[in-house]
């Protein structure tokens, strides 16, 4: 299998470099007229299902890879590395991108699929889609480079073949790892169809707005699918690491979290181009920017440049993916150097209070977030190169920078909604904006009664000060946007006699691009809700025999035993915790520890108890070795639960925004013209 696995992707390789040079050799003939033996137009075809044959091929490589795993070959060096014979056959899975040859593999697969989908609906818009089919081409030459020559993944064994493999990191056998790698490599790769769109966009002069319309709904896939694999990585790195929390500003997390800011500022400044002719060079480089992240997100994890949880060891393909992101870089700049007079905008800003306005700061302020990340991740690098010492910027500078900087956006969020187009009056202010005030401040004096205290012990508390402004603005924010929501229905529920929730529901469905919009921007409140319960969390941690208790309001917990238990995979051992609440046993939980027998590798199973004011969270950390009894530590975490609420509704706005608006409905309302709720689109799924 490793023979046909390794012919796979060579031939994978020579497919993706036809359909390179025969479909830029195709362009370039349609671009000059020049005659050629062969037309232009077969050329490019025969170069379009050249990458079509690419994704079987590298489908037949991937295949054979996880082929490899569950006959559990050991004469391939990473089946040895990244598998056992008693791995669980889900896991068995997650070896295809637990290591790095195999993760490169599952990136070259994915491309290969975006551009099999792409290929195949390419009468959508011939010329372009040709444009964007041969720079994912050139995209998937260099994956399969690196994989035929420089990290291939059906190496095999030197030496005597092992009985048994290393098996998986213990990190990664947990139910959310099957999903959450796949999730987040679909958004990561995904980013390079809206860029070979744009980059192809560029280079033809394409006339008018549809590339931008036809990139819009690409980049709202990804970005749901990049969206969901960071908080999918939020939640495992809560449930398995062990430490009490979902985001630690590691290098790796913000890897993917930078060019999910700018996938975001592209989805928003879309609008722009759309519907005022603005933005353009802006647009451009935001997709080109976002493509080029991904990139340093996959140099990092890839290269051991930064030290995390989540990153592969040192390793050589480093100097690939610089050598590429330079060329990559040079293209871009080349490109739009050459062809910046087709980007002239068409109009400019008339007034800073506008909803143009609140679009270019919403811009402004996601960049801003996005160059601060991406200097204290660099800074370590860039540190030990000028001075030869590595300095780690941590969490609490980023929490500084970052969290005024998102509750300056969760302001604009709300803000921008409820300005018109152009110019704002201000009789338009007093009327939009009288509700939310109300409401934050409302939110401020319930906060401040229910103990939210900014002065903690006779001293300012930055946490408690930031939730009390998060809590405060995300009412306002809320009221702002159902305060739309409820007008569009009011007009359309005395118009038509129908009740409220059904006239709500024909308003989301005649503009499900705005109205999506505004789920997602609601669901982002809800999350930012869930975040700011961080500045409460409470802990206790002790060790306890049989019958010894641990206090943490509001509840009460009781050893009252242990057990053990071993698979073919590992050994287990369980605390037993009883948790009362009012002298009233409530539930049992079992926080547990696991030593895996391949690995010889210790893991902690946290135990959670969620409801939707808090999550009583438990971790067995271990056994003191002088006494032998257990260590046990529990964490009150506030509203937790609120966050994966919110990405939930994040997720349902985002395919409400996905499908078509039916104009029917419209007409099947019969309003007059002149009393009509107004339709035109004001958010996307992306916002």
């Amino acid at each position: 299998m490793a023979t046909f696995g390794s012919f796979a992707l060579l031939i994978a390789l020579a497919l993706a470099a036809y359909n390179l040079l025969a479909g830029a050799l195709a362009l370039r003939l349609l671009a000059t007229g020049q005659p050629a033996p062969v037309s232009p137009e077969r050329l490019a075809d025969t170069a379009r299902r050249a990458g079509i044959a690419g994704f079987v091929s590298i489908s037949a490589a991937a295949f054979a890879l996880i082929w490899s795993v569950f006959t559990n070959d050991f004469s391939i060096t990473y089946i040895v590395e990244h598998s056992n014979r008693a791995l669980p056959g889900p896991y068995k899975f997650s070896a295809l991108w637990s290591g790095q040859e195999g993760s490169l593999l599952l990136w070259a697969w994915l491309l290969a699929t975006y551009g099999f989908v792409l290929r195949l609906t390419h009468k959508t818009d011939v010329k372009l889609y040709a444009y964007a089919g041969t720079i994912l081409a050139a995209i998937q030459v260099f994956f399969l480079a690196i994989l035929n020559f420089a990290a291939p993944p059906f190496a095999l064994m030197r030496g005597a073949i092992p009985e048994d493999g290393n098996g998986l990191n213990p990190l990664l056998q947990y139910p959310e790892m099957v999903i959450h790698p796949p999730m987040l490599y679909l958004g990561y790769v995904g980013f390079s169809v809206p860029f070979a769109f744009g980059l192809g966009a560029l280079m033809m002069r394409y006339p008018g707005e549809k590339w931008i319309k036809i990139t819009r709904v690409w980049t709202m896939v990804t970005w749901l699918f990049l969206t969901c694999g960071i908080f999918l990585g939020m939640h495992w790195a809560y449930a398995v690491l062990g430490w009490g929390g979902y985001w630690g500003w590691d290098p790796v997390e913000n890897a993917s979290f930078m060019p999910w800011l700018t996938g975001t500022a592209f989805l928003h400044s879309v609008m722009m181009q759309e519907k005022k002719g603005m933005m353009k060079s802006w647009n451009v480089w935001l997709v080109f920017s976002t493509f080029l992240l991904t990139m340093l997100g996959t140099l990092l994890t890839r290269a051991g440049l930064v030290s995390s949880v989540h990153a592969f060891a040192q390793s050589s393909i480093g100097t690939w993916f610089v050598t590429f992101m330079v060329i990559v870089l040079a293209v871009c700049i080349f490109t739009y150097v050459l062809q910046r007079s087709h980007l002239k905008s068409e109009h400019h800003l008339e007034s800073l209070v506008s909803r143009e306005s609140s679009f270019l700061f919403n811009n402004l302020v996601l960049l801003t977030s996005c160059f601060v990340i991406l200097w204290g991740t660099l800074f370590p690098v860039i540190s030990e190169y000028v001075v030869g010492n590595k300095v780690t910027m941590g969490a609490p500078w980023y929490n500084r920078v970052a969290v005024p900087i998102g509750l300056f956006l969760l302001f604009l969020t709300g803000v921008g909604p409820l300005l018109p187009w152009r110019a704002t009056s201000l009789r338009s202010i007093r009327r939009n904006f009288v509700l939310p005030i109300i409401v934050l401040w409302a939110a401020v004096i319930l906060a401040l009664a229910l103990g939210v205290n900014p002065m903690k012990d006779g001293q300012f508390d930055s946490g408690n000060f930031y939730a009390l402004v998060a809590f405060a603005m995300s009412a306002g924010v809320l009221a702002a946007i159902l305060s739309e929501f409820f007008r569009g229905a009011g007009v359309i529920s005395r118009q038509t006699g129908r009740n409220l929730f059904a006239a709500m529901y024909l308003l989301t469905r005649r503009n499900t691009r705005r109205y999506g919009g505004y789920i997602i921007h609601i669901g982002v409140v809800i999350v930012v809700i869930g975040l700011a319960g961080s500045a409460f969390n409470t802990n206790k941690e002790s060790e306890m025999s049989i019958h010894d208790k641990l206090v943490i309001p509001p509840y009460t917990l009781e050893q009252v035993g242990a057990t053990q238990d071993s698979n073919a995979n590992y050994d287990s051992e369980w605390a037993m915790m009883d948790v009362y609440r009012d002298g009233k046993k409530q539930f049992q939980m079992l926080p547990e520890k696991r030593v895996y027998h391949a690995s010889q590798q210790p893991q902690t199973m946290v135990a959670i108890h969620s409801n939707i004011l808090w999550d009583l969270y438990v971790i067995y950390e271990g056994t003191n070795p002088s006494t032998n009894q257990p260590i046990i530590k529990a964490i009150i975490n506030p509203l937790v639960s609120w966050i994966w609420a919110g990405v939930a509704l994040v997720a349902f706005g985002t395919f409400i925004a996905l499908v078509p608006s039916i104009t029917p409905a419209t007409a099947s309302l019969r309003v007059p013209a002149a009393r009509a709720v107004p339709t035109e689109p004001v958010l996307h799924g992306g916002d």
